[in-house]
């Protein structure tokens, strides 16, 4: 199921620290005088006469090049209606932040405080110096329309309403795959649409222009079956009158091939999706509530292919997967507008993508290992991480064979290599892990339950699917903590090791640990007087099963939260060291740094083990691990204990392992800067793309570049995971976020879901 969204959470969210969701970012120096000379007066004077004496450099020197404006007036937001531009201010700024995180594309965002088309279009022509594109938003029909093709008549850079084309662009991608697998031709299909506002339109249109027969299109409005017979009809929908007459939309269906829903829930019965044509496609793509529930039409029909708008079933028809991919391949050749080729262009580079091997990063998020092409996969996963390398470019070379585009593209595979540069992973990997988690749930013992953060936490992997939290600690302490929060957590299970209720598994936890622990001076005294503690009892419900994972240590010092854990449930066979390793999400990707927790001051063993441990973890992330073994020696270049102890274990690492991408020891700069280690060291393994994974000579090195990197860098960090130990166990930084406990759960999730 989607996440279940908390108003608390929601407002909290846009309101919390800096308002809003984006912000503007300086791209040039600014450390000193000179800088600033150089930005304003009277540096900026040059850039300025250039542009005056040949007005294209101003893609050269400005951001127009990149800069997209999302425009709405507020009229249609969402399913809210007509609530005005500055309610529909947030949804604006949402659809930026999705401009950037998956094409790189900056965003001004900008809502008009009018309904009249001549203002709109008059407003947002005479800002066209500033921008490289425009996205028109949440506009009522039939104004946007009418706003869409003078704009595009009037300006010369693009132009689209993706409220009407998105929708379009992806759902014709999944009926050209439909097609293929169930062995239709386009022109030979019926289609029935419920709906004649402006994505159903689009949509019409693009499957027109793919093939399909007008008069095997039946519509239907809120009045009913659009046909000749009507006198309502205003210029857009007599396009799609019919000649036929249907009473109903349930007539209509019968003996259809598809059936395309943008209207409202629940208005198709399973009698009606059993009287269509054999193999029929479903796509019912009202939000949040389709017009079928996918469950319902897959019952009815086995031979079913069905696509809808939600995220918890196969083939979500998603515009994410082609806005900000679409702009991205307009802006890079500096096309005048985007036409029907480069949405054409979009449509079968989403089409044919679906069909090639899914990436693990992909399948790991889907958890499944062969997510493949088929009536459940019509459509690529918006955390597929080709759409951009794959769309982007296949809408750049419509615009230039269609003749609207500015500045060709000459060498693709530099062109592709700069998008792939555009977007690290930092977001990625977050998302993808989530994703994961949400397929098999397990249960999560928190063991400090009476703090808010963590009753937050709790309360946000219940609502997402990511866990089923068990809380311990005193209940009227944790449900007081509940209301006075306002958190939705009534069916959420409560435990107090110190209540009566507890008596039995006091005893029974208590046993199991004496017998781990007799030969090691604990009685069964001390063994009882442990399980009153949150973090042995937690330990111990995971050990014997009775939860699948353990999250603690918010409020109480490292060492004492891990020494139950390794004493309760101890460590994988094989391991003789656990180590601590965080992961920081960086624009370079995901960056893992280890050991940060455990080791004070790991010999030239441990130093292996702890780098077997953590290229192990990473791969978990269907990441190949690249490592630095870090000191203040390059490759012998200077004498010490940790420089000798680094440059033994990576001799150790090569012969235990050729295949491994590590190398070392170096300074910490240097797997970073491939060209200075080429120059200097070109036998190193790290030549090439430089490391993503650093291990630390000991625990004070790896601490303080842990926390420089996350406060000064600003990076946001996720862990420290512990690894080593035979079932998942996290301990939590004091002060953690909920964002971080969060990915710690979900983290946790995943590995119990592998260790089982």
């Amino acid at each position: 199921m989607p996440p279940k969204i908390r108003k608390e959470d929601a407002l909290y969210y846009h309101s919390k620290g800096r308002p809003g969701k984006i912000q503007v970012v300086p791209t040039k120096e600014t450390n000193n005088q000179l800088d600033l000379s150089l930005a304003y007066s009277p540096g900026v004077a040059e850039p300025c006469m250039e542009i005056h004496r040949n007005v294209e450099d101003v893609y050269k020197y400005t951001a127009k090049g990149n800069l997209v404006a999302v425009i709405s007036n507020g009229t249609a937001v969402l399913g809210l209606g007509n609530i005005g531009p500055e309610a529909g201010k947030p949804v604006m700024e949402g659809k930026g932040l999705l401009f950037k995180i998956y094409a790189d594309i900056d965003v001004f965002d900008i809502e008009l405080n009018t309904e009249n088309v001549d203002e709109f279009v008059r407003t947002v022509k005479i800002m066209e110096p500033t921008f490289g594109g425009v996205n028109l938003e949440d506009i009522k029909a039939p104004e946007c329309f009418e706003i869409e093709r003078r704009l595009k008549a009037e300006l010369n850079i693009p132009v689209m309403h993706d409220d009407q084309h998105g929708t379009a662009i992806i759902s014709a991608a999944a009926l050209l795959n439909g097609l293929e697998i169930v062995g239709k031709k386009v022109e030979d299909i019926r289609i029935v649409v419920s709906g004649a506002g402006a994505s159903a339109s689009s949509c019409t249109k693009l499957y027109m222009a793919l093939g399909v027969r007008r008069e095997n299109v039946d519509m239907f409005d809120s009045k009913g079956h659009i046909n000749t017979a009507r006198t309502d009809l205003d210029d857009l929908k007599k396009e799609f009158a019919s000649e036929r007459r249907f009473a109903s939309l349930a007539e209509a269906m019968v003996g259809a091939d598809l059936f395309l829903g943008l209207s409202k829930a629940n208005v198709v019965s399973q009698d009606m999706v059993r009287s269509m044509a054999k193999d029929p496609m479903v796509f019912a793509m009202a939000n949040p509530d389709p017009e079928i529930p996918y469950p319902d039409a897959v019952e009815a029909r086995e031979d079913v292919i069905m696509a809808t708008g939600r995220s918890d079933y196969p083939n979500q028809v998603n515009n994410v997967l082609g806005f900000p991919y679409i702009f991205r391949g307009a802006l890079d050749v500096r096309a005048s507008e985007i036409n029907e080729e480069m949405k054409l262009a979009a449509v079968r580079a989403l089409a044919e993508l679906t069909k090639k091997p899914v990436p693990d990063i992909v399948n790991l998020a889907y958890n499944t290992t062969n997510l493949t092409f088929g009536r459940e996969y019509i459509i690529p996963k918006p955390v597929d991480p080709r759409l951009l390398t794959t769309v982007a470019p296949a809408v750049a070379k419509a615009a230039m064979d269609s003749g609207v585009a500015k500045s060709p593209i000459a060498d693709w595979d530099a062109y592709i290599q700069q998008l792939e540069k555009r977007l690290g992973q930092d977001n990625q990997i977050s998302r993808v892990i989530i994703s994961k988690a949400r397929k098999a749930p397990k249960r999560v013992v928190f063991a400090d339950a009476e703090n808010v953060q963590v009753l937050k936490a709790a309360q946000q992997v219940r609502d997402e699917g990511i866990a089923f939290p068990i809380l311990l600690g005193k209940e009227e302490r944790i449900r007081a903590i509940i209301e006075a929060n306002k958190l939705d957590m009534a069916d959420v299970p409560v435990i107090d090791p110190y209540s009566s209720e507890q008596a039995e598994n006091i005893d029974r936890y208590a046993e199991a640990y004496f017998k781990k622990r007799q030969r090691k001076g604990v009685n069964l005294i001390e063994a009882r007087k442990m399980m009153y503690y949150r973090s042995s009892f937690g330990a111990m419900m995971v050990e014997m099963g009775e939860a699948d994972a353990l999250i603690s240590g918010l409020t109480r010092n490292y060492p004492d939260t891990i020494r139950p854990s390794l004493q309760i449930i101890g460590k994988e066979p094989g391991v003789t060291k656990v180590a601590g390793m965080y992961i920081l999400l960086t624009r370079r990707g995901p960056l893992f740094l280890a050991d940060t927790t455990v080791n004070f001051n790991p010999t030239v063993d441990d130093v292996v083990e702890i780098t077997e441990l953590t290229a192990r973890a990473v791969e978990r992330f269907n990441i190949k691990p690249r490592i630095a073994l870090l000191t203040y020696s390059n490759f012998g270049s200077a004498k010490g204990e940790d420089a000798e102890k680094m440059s033994a274990a990576v001799a150790k690492l090569h012969a235990k392992h050729p295949d491994m991408i590590v190398d070392g020891e170096m300074q910490a700069h240097l797997p970073f800067d491939t060209e200075l280690l080429r120059a200097n060291h070109p036998f190193s393994k790290l030549v090439d793309d430089g490391a993503n994974t650093l291990i630390f000579p000991n625990l004070s090195a790896s601490n303080i570049a842990y926390n420089l990197l996350k406060e000064v860098g600003e990076y946001e960090a996720i862990g420290p995971l512990l690894l080593g130990m035979g079932k998942p166990v996290y301990v939590l930084q004091l002060g953690s976020s909920v964002r971080e406990i969060v990915n710690m759960v979900a983290i946790a999730v995943v590995e119990a879901q592998m260790k089982q």
